[in-house]
C-alpha cells in the first residue's frame, strides 16, 4: 500500500524548472496532492490528459518521480514469444488488419500442434520463460481446441509459462462449452493456463465499442470475465487502446474502471497503454479515425496512467511495437518501468502497419535501458526477478540466431575489410 504519510517536498523544488513559466497553481497543487497520496479522480485524469506546455512538463516530471518512488531505478522486461495459432476471425473489428476469413486461401492460417510446439521450442532455445498464445475467433473452433493447445504445450514444456486467451477468446470458448464461467476458467487452468492477457478491452465504454467493433463482447462481459479469472487466482494484464475516436473522458473512465477492479481483486499484474496503429485498417481509412496518437499523447498516457493507477497498479509497460524504441526510452522518463516482452514474432500491430519490428532481443533491451541510466532486470510474467544486470561485463552471451548483415558502401572497401577481418590474428610476442 502506498504510504499516505510520505513527506513530500514542494513540487517546484522536486521537479525543477519546467522550461518556461511555472505550471499553473491548480495543476501544481493537483500533482503535489497525488504525489502525497491523494487519489486522482476521473475528472482530474481528464484534465491531465490535455496538459500542454509547462503543464505537460510538470506532469511528466511528477510521473517520473512517482515511478522512482514506486519502482526505483529498475526497468524490467520478459523473454517471451508470441504465438498466434490462427488469423481466421469473424468478429469484424474496424481497427484490425490481422483477421482473415477462412476462404482467404493465400493469407489465412490455422497452426497445427506441431507448428505451435516448434515455435515453443524455438522460444525455449532463445531463453524464453513465457509464450503468449492468442488467435482469431475461428467459427469452427470449440472450447476443446483452446484446452488442447494448453495440454500439448504443457506436456512438452512443463516449465514454460502460458499467457493466453483474451476475454474475447474466453467468451467464445465459454459459450461453446455450456459450463459455468468459473468452471470453464478452472478447466483451462487445470490444463496449464498461467495468466491471461487483458486485451480485447480497447475502450471500456460501449459508446466507443459499438463503433469500433459492434460484434465484440461488451464492457460488462469483459469485466465479468476478468473478475471471474481474478477470483480463481488467474491474474491478467490490463490494457487500453487510444488515439482513434475516443475523447479524454473515455480514457479517464476506462482507467477508473480498471482501478476499481484492482481494488476489488488485486489481479492485474500491469497496465499496458496501446496506441492505435492506423495505416492498414478500416477505422482510419474508411471511418475517419485519427491517425494514431501523437508523441505528446503517448507520453501523457504513460504519465497519467502512473499517477492515476498507483498504488493499485504500479507496473506501467511500454508497447515498443507501437511506440518504437526511442519513444519507449522517453516513456521511461514519463512514468513507465517495464519495456514489455521480446515477442520474437508479432502479427497484430504489423498487419495494421507498424514498422518497429517483431523482436527485441534481451541484449537490446539491456542496452536501451542502460542508455537512459536505469538498471535492466529480466522478470517473469508475474514480475518475479529472473536476473538483475547491474554490471554489463557480466551479461550472458546472446541466444539469438546469427543474422547476416547486408553491408552497404563501396564494394572495394567492404571486401578489403572483410578479408582482413577473416585473417587469423598474430600472437603477441612473449614478454
Amino acid at each position: 500500500m502506498f504510504d499516505q504519510k510520505v513527506d513530500v517536498q514542494p513540487l517546484s523544488n522536486e521537479l525543477g524548472s519546467t522550461g518556461g513559466s511555472i505550471a499553473p497553481t491548480n495543476l501544481r497543487g493537483l500533482l503535489e496532492e497525488t504525489l502525497a497520496g491523494r487519489e486522482l479522480t476521473a475528472r482530474d485524469a481528464e484534465a491531465l490528459l490535455l496538459a500542454e506546455g509547462p503543464d505537460f512538463h510538470a506532469l511528466i516530471a511528477a510521473a517520473d518521480l512517482a515511478r522512482s518512488r514506486d519502482c526505483g531505478e529498475d526497468v524490467s522486461y520478459v523473454v517471451c514469444r508470441n504465438i498466434n495459432f490462427t488469423n481466421v476471425c469473424y468478429v469484424g473489428c474496424s481497427f484490425c488488419g490481422f483477421a482473415r476469413h477462412k476462404d482467404d486461401a493465400l493469407d489465412a492460417y490455422d497452426r497445427t500442434h506441431d507448428e505451435i510446439l516448434a515455435k515453443c521450442q524455438n522460444a525455449v532455445d532463445r531463453g524464453a520463460t513465457e509464450v503468449c498464445i492468442q488467435g482469431g475467433i475461428h467459427p469452427n473452433k470449440t472450447h476443446e481446441h483452446y484446452r488442447d493447445i494448453l495440454l500439448a504445450v504443457k506436456a512438452r514444456f512443463p516449465d514454460l509459462h502460458i499467457h493466453a486467451y483474451s476475454p474475447e477468446e474466453i467468451d467464445f470458448g465459454h459459450r461453446k462449452s455450456g459450463m459455468k464461467l468459473e468452471a470453464y476458467l478452472q478447466w483451462l487452468m487445470d490444463a496449464g493456463l498461467g495468466t491471461m492477457p487483458g486485451t480485447a478491452a480497447e475502450i471500456l465504454d460501449d459508446e466507443i465499442r459499438n463503433i469500433l467493433s459492434p460484434n465484440k463482447l461488451k464492457t460488462d462481459r469483459w469485466v465479468e470475465i476478468i473478475k471471474a479469472a481474478h477470483g480463481l487466482g488467474l491474474r491478467s494484464t490490463s490494457t487500453l487502446m487510444y488515439g482513434h475516436i475516443e475523447k479524454p473522458r473515455h480514457i479517464a473512465g476506462h482507467l477508473d474502471l480498471l482501478r476499481e477492479i484492482q481494488k476489488e481483486t488485486g489481479g492485474f499484474t500491469e497496465f499496458v497503454p496501446l496506441g492505435f496503429i492506423h495505416e492498414r485498417n478500416l477505422l482510419y481509412n474508411l471511418l475517419g479515425a485519427r491517425p494514431g496518437p501523437s508523441m505528446l499523447e503517448d507520453l501523457r498516457m504513460i504519465a497519467v496512467s502512473r499517477l492515476f493507477l498507483r498504488p493499485w497498479i504500479t507496473n506501467i509497460q511500454i508497447s515498443w511495437v507501437k511506440m518504437g524504441h526511442k519513444l519507449g526510452q522517453m516513456a521511461l522518463y514519463a512514468g513507465a518501468n517495464d519495456f514489455g516482452g521480446t515477442l520474437m514474432e508479432e502479427s497484430i500491430s504489423r498487419e495494421s502497419g507498424s514498422d518497429f519490428g517483431e523482436n527485441t532481443p534481451p541484449e537490446e533491451f539491456r542496452r536501451l535501458i542502460r542508455e537512459v541510466g536505469r538498471v535492466p532486470v529480466e522478470r517473469t510474467t508475474l514480475y518475479n526477478v529472473v536476473e538483475r544486470f547491474e554490471d554489463p561485463a557480466l551479461d550472458p552471451e546472446s541466444l539469438e540466431p546469427a543474422k547476416e548483415v547486408d553491408l552497404s558502401g563501396p564494394a572495394r572497401s567492404r571486401l578489403k575489410f572483410e578479408s582482413t577481418k577473416s585473417e587469423p590474428k598474430a600472437e603477441a610476442p612473449a614478454a
